[in-house]
């Protein structure tokens, strides 16, 4: 399941599509953790059964990923735009910008449809995630590549089940299986080492990133809201990070999973 920014959602129902529009509800009168009374479309039946399904940035676009395939449609007509072989897909910050990778060894970097890299990272790659890096998981912990030149920023020993990237790059909330930490992009420190020509180390550029802080909590799901990461937890509360302070917003009394937020409306739907 995947929504856009202006609360267009997408999900798999077996191998078929079905959109919602939270836009159709702006006159309802909602009361916080109430179910949405959603109008669903059926938009039609996939090619391959997904397992994943995800918007690029901008929204026009949205990925089905399964049965080691990909395939990329427009949006709204679901009309069919590319497609190709992948074990996992994710988008790059740059709406036109995607990776795939295509096994253990191998992954491959599209820009406009087109393949434009593919590399082997050094330690493998047994997972990878999107956002303003290239963030590959290998056995080594998490190593973050700049997308355009492909070179390695920082190696993390750090075995990540979920990447989560702010808006503007600057903070990014790496998710363990029982903890998560906070880091602060340092884009003046990876500039001055370009700029010197800094020899760099087999782990990357040292100062690339600066630790906010670390916590001893499961995220289920999150996202950024500016500078706030809000998020659910394995205790079903919604809490949010900010300035390294912890608060929960609310006790859900079922599991749920933050899908995105709304800005204009202030909405985030779950």
């Amino acid at each position: 399941m995947s929504m856009d920014s202006s609360g267009k959602i997408i999900w798999a129902k077996h191998s078929e599509l079905q959109q919602a529009n939270l836009k159709a509800m702006v006159d309802a009168e909602i009361k916080d953790g109430e179910r949405l009374p959603l109008a669903v479309k059926d938009m039609g039946s996939c090619e391959i059964y997904p397992q994943t399904v995800s918007h690029n940035s901008n929204g026009r676009f949205v990925v089905v990923c399964g049965d080691g395939e990909y395939i990329i449609y427009t949006a709204m007509a679901l009309r069919n735009k590319s497609f190709g072989s992948a074990q996992e897909f994710v988008w790059a910050l740059d709406s036109s910008e995607y990776a795939v990778r295509e096994s253990t060894t191998s992954i491959k970097i599209f820009k406009n449809f087109k393949e434009k890299k593919s590399f082997k990272p050094e330690y493998g790659a047994e997972g990878i995630f999107g956002g303003h890096m290239l963030g590959v998981k290998s056995i080594s912990g998490l190593a973050f590549y700049d997308w355009e030149t492909l070179e390695l920023i920082r190696r993390i020993e750090i075995q990540p089940k979920h990447v989560y990237w702010s808006e503007n790059g600057e903070l990014v909330c790496i998710a363990a299986e029982d903890s998560f930490y906070i880091l602060k992009y340092n884009t003046e420190a990876i500039a001055e080492a370009k700029q010197h020509n800094r020899e760099v180390s087999e782990d990357g550029i040292e100062e690339s990133f600066d630790v906010l802080g670390t916590h001893l909590e499961t995220v289920k799901t999150g996202l950024w809201v500016g500078d706030c990461f809000i998020y659910t937890n394995s205790l079903n509360r919604l809490n949010y990070y900010v300035g390294g302070e912890i608060v929960t917003i609310s006790h859900l009394d079922r599991i749920m999973y933050l899908l995105g937020y709304i800005p204009k409306d202030r909405f985030v739907p779950w």
